[in-house]
């Protein structure tokens, strides 16, 4: 399974009036890890989106388990959990990065869409990116 880990540090802004991470936050670190996982596969959403591809969110949720506040540093993974038709999810880890403890668990799911909004079916060079067969 290919995934992506990037590391964030919590910035005073992304916390809440009791010092922690706000929820939505987390929403936000998840599209960094997916598009740095499309960079690290040498396609740049930016790049695919002027091949005319676009990957609108269907549906997101986030669990937390435990929480970050201002200063801490953590790692979100972010790696395919299911691929089909015009359809990919990806599936996200935040860790405390010191003490290892997992924070939070989500999943997005996405279209692949072309630039009249009409989906269609995960472009072959994505397959090839993620070394699986389009079956």
């Amino acid at each position: 399974m290919k995934k992506h880990t990037i590391e964030v540090r919590v910035r005073y802004a992304e916390t809440d009036q009791m010092g922690i991470v706000y929820h939505t936050n987390h929403f936000v670190w998840f599209e960094v890890a997916r598009t740095e996982f499309f960079r690290a596969l040498g396609l740049p959403y930016s790049e695919l989106e002027e091949k005319g591809y676009f990957l609108p969110v269907l549906k997101a949720h986030c669990e937390y388990k435990s929480h970050l506040g201002y200063d801490d540093e953590a790692t979100v993974t972010a790696f395919i959990a299911a691929h089909k038709g015009t359809r990919i999810s990806f599936h996200y880890e935040v860790r405390n990065k010191s003490s290892g403890k997992l924070v939070a668990t989500g999943y997005t799911v996405h279209a692949f869409m072309n630039s009249d909004g009409k989906p269609v079916k995960i472009p072959a060079e994505v397959f090839n990116a993620i070394g699986e067969s389009m079956e």
